[in-house]
């Protein structure tokens, strides 16, 4: 693994292993002992019932703590949207270093200079003659993380800006609005955005788990289970959401969410951990 690739995955393993611990600790002790005080668990639950007045009225006396509150949930899964392709690159190099050594082994058994010109024109490309067959589904795997990522942080956003200014507002329209458009931005999150990285957790853990020991080292192999279940759970999440009419999340929202931040903190400190081979 090149040295600048290496440095590059051990800076992003740390704003992995942050972004972790803000949705894992920092979000949910600052909802706890900062917002826990105000009334802000009462007002939030009456929002499932389809009732927005007690929210937008606690918005509005504490515009200040909500925007904090929602730019930690944002800065959290920003400072992870560069983990798909990151993951995708990891993967691809061990699976294309696999095949090289495999091959470099198979041209020592061979002699002859016409059997190695042979395999120099069948490497023209700079890649082996077969690529390994799951690499369509790691690139997938790759973009549907960032594209959940990026609907997730566009929903949130939004949907923030648009709560700070209904609940500011001395306009009828805009208020009455909110019944209908937060529960869409609500659904656009959690269950498009959290639906797509839960999608791309499973396609990654599967790549992983398919070749187990025989390519990856054991702690690879459990992240890669692991992955299996983090994905499967996301996926649920979003599935329950989307049952659940009239409400912006489910009661699995939250756990799936504190198990993916465990998940992407593991992925951090592996990452962070990475040396360069001698």
């Amino acid at each position: 693994m090149k040295r600048s690739l290496l440095a590059r995955l051990r800076t992003n393993g740390s704003y992995y292993i942050i972004g972790g611990l803000l949705l894992l600790l920092g979000v949910p002790l600052y909802q706890v002992i900062i917002l826990g005080p105000t009334g802000f668990s009462n007002a939030l639950e009456a929002t499932g019932a389809g009732r927005y007045t007690a929210y937008l009225a606690w918005i509005g006396t504490h515009s200040i703590s909500f925007l904090i509150y929602r730019l930690l949930l944002i800065c959290a899964f920003l400072l992870l949207i560069t983990f798909p392709f990151n993951l995708h690159r990891i993967i691809v190099a061990q699976e294309l270093m696999d095949q090289q050594e495999r091959e470099e082994a198979a041209r020592q058994d061979q002699e002859g200079e016409e059997t190695e010109d042979e395999e120099v024109e069948e490497e023209d490309d700079g890649l082996p003659e077969h690529p390994w067959r799951g690499k369509g589904f790691v690139v997938l795997a790759a973009w549907l993380g960032v594209i959940g990522l990026s609907i997730y942080l566009l929903g949130s956003t939004v949907n923030t800006a648009y709560l700070f200014l209904a609940a500011n507002s001395t306009g009828s329209a805009i208020q009455n609005s909110v019944t209908t458009l937060s529960p869409i931005f609500s659904l656009i999150t959690n269950v498009i955005g959290t639906g797509l990285i839960g999608l791309g957790c499973l396609f990654f853990g599967a790549m992983i788990a398919r070749t187990g020991k025989n390519l990856w080292p054991g702690v690879w192999v459990a992240f890669g289970y692991a992955s299996l279940f983090i994905g499967a759970m996301l996926c649920i999440s979003a599935v329950a959401v989307a049952s659940a009419a009239g409400s912006g999340q489910s009661t699995l929202t939250t756990l799936a969410t504190l198990l993916f931040a465990c998940w992407i903190i593991w992925l951090g400190i592996i990452l962070v951990r990475l040396k360069a081979e001698p």
